[in-house]
């Protein structure tokens, strides 16, 4: 049996170039497919459709991963905010059964790691809003995620997925603000170094598959299983 790659989903290129760069020595099914959708819920939904309906059973989990905001206090750059659930903006909540598991794996490997809800905004989110998000329970924000999940319901809902944002910005002190850059390059490199934790994670989660009989093929072509796309 072989195993396929874990998909990688990013909002932005330097989301990519820092996983890129990590540690993926050993992961389950090879290189991941490290895939930039771009920002918002249209551009991620319509890249994870696209990459799911070219290549069934091309991929063994999927992770969405990146930078992101804090909504609670006491957050710091560099922590690493793992959904246990995300919610839309609509008020729909999708469960993420990997939040505590993940959480787990980041906390062995010496990461500052929290579990709890994210929230999928349509809009950068500042100032009293988010602390009505806050209130409503969520730990972090982002722009992508939920529909990301939206499309696995839809069109493969057995498939493992997690979902990891590491703080750049916290309500104490919001993007935009003096010492964003400093708290860039801390993130970036916590990014870089949650990969160990997803290659443990998916080591654990990642299906096996048939190989294919003599003269034909269940692999996806380079074509539909970039090792990096736009």
């Amino acid at each position: 049996m072989s195993r396929a790659p874990l998909l990688v989903l990013c909002a932005l290129g330097p989301e990519v170039w820092a996983l890129r760069g990590g540690d993926w020595r050993g992961a389950a099914g090879g290189p991941p497919v490290l895939v930039r959708t771009g920002v918002g819920r249209r551009r991620a939904s319509h890249a994870v459709r696209r990459l799911l309906t070219s290549a069934p059973g091309g991929y063994g989990a999927v992770v969405v991963a990146g930078f992101g905001a804090a909504v609670t206090p006491g957050m710091a750059p560099g922590d690493v905010i793992v959904a246990d659930g995300v919610r839309n903006a609509e008020g729909n909540l999708f469960a993420v059964d990997s939040g505590p598991e993940l959480t787990r794996a980041l906390k062995v490997r010496g990461l500052t790691a929290h579990t709890g809800v994210h929230h999928t905004a349509d809009h950068v989110v500042r100032g009293l809003e988010r602390r009505a998000l806050h209130l409503q329970g969520a730990l972090a924000v982002d722009m992508e995620a939920a529909a990301v999940l939206a499309a696995l319901q839809e069109l493969r809902p057995a498939m493992p997925a997690a979902v990891l944002r590491v703080v750049v910005d916290t309500p104490e002190h919001e993007l935009l603000r003096p010492g964003t850059l400093p708290a860039g390059v801390r993130a970036w490199r916590t990014l870089r170094a949650t990969v160990p934790a997803l290659v443990d994670w998916y080591e654990q989660h990642s299906p096996a598959r048939s190989r294919p009989a003599p003269g034909t093929t269940n692999q996806p072509t380079s074509s539909t299983l970039p090792q990096e796309a736009s």
